[in-house]
């Protein structure tokens, strides 16, 4: 029995369940309205799955647009697979929800972070981050700031 509460990681998979919850409501559904996605992810993460070409271009994260197009979306607990166009050249993607940096939804200004501590704390610190450092605003009003919220206040 542990001593402590672990909320950091209870949070990370309170985060990472939104996140599947609305691809699965996506999948099911279409994206409603405005809502487009931006995903950053980690491409060297063991289990992301994407073309070579792209994880040579792309040797630490990458970023995806989820809006116009994309096809075979499949959503799993582990993490989802989607085609994306690049270019004119469709590409199937495995992404886990363990390799997710950023999940951005610009049309209603919500984003997530995900950032790892260090190699000695294996945790991840969930914060919900300004849109202006995740986003640039498509017109001239200033984006709302949102509150970054830091789990390390909370550890002993």
């Amino acid at each position: 029995m542990t001593t402590t509460i672990d909320y950091g990681n209870l949070m990370h998979r309170a985060m990472r369940g939104l996140i599947q919850q609305v691809l699965t409501d996506v999948k099911e559904s279409g994206l409603p309205g405005e809502h487009h996605f931006f995903i950053t992810f980690d491409t060297m993460h063991p289990d992301v799955e994407i073309a070579d070409w792209l994880s040579d271009r792309y040797p630490g994260e990458m970023t995806v647009v989820i809006q116009h197009w994309f096809d075979n979306l499949d959503v799993t607990d582990e993490g989802f697979t989607i085609t994306l166009n690049f270019g004119d050249n469709p590409e199937t993607l495995y992404i886990p929800y363990d390799a997710i940096k950023t999940f951005v939804d610009p049309s209603v200004e919500f984003g997530l972070r995900f950032e790892t501590q260090n190699e000695d704390d294996a945790s991840d610190e969930v914060a919900e981050a300004p849109m202006d450092e995740m986003v640039e605003p498509e017109d001239d009003k200033a984006p709302k700031e949102a509150e970054v919220v830091s789990l390390d206040q909370f550890r002993k």
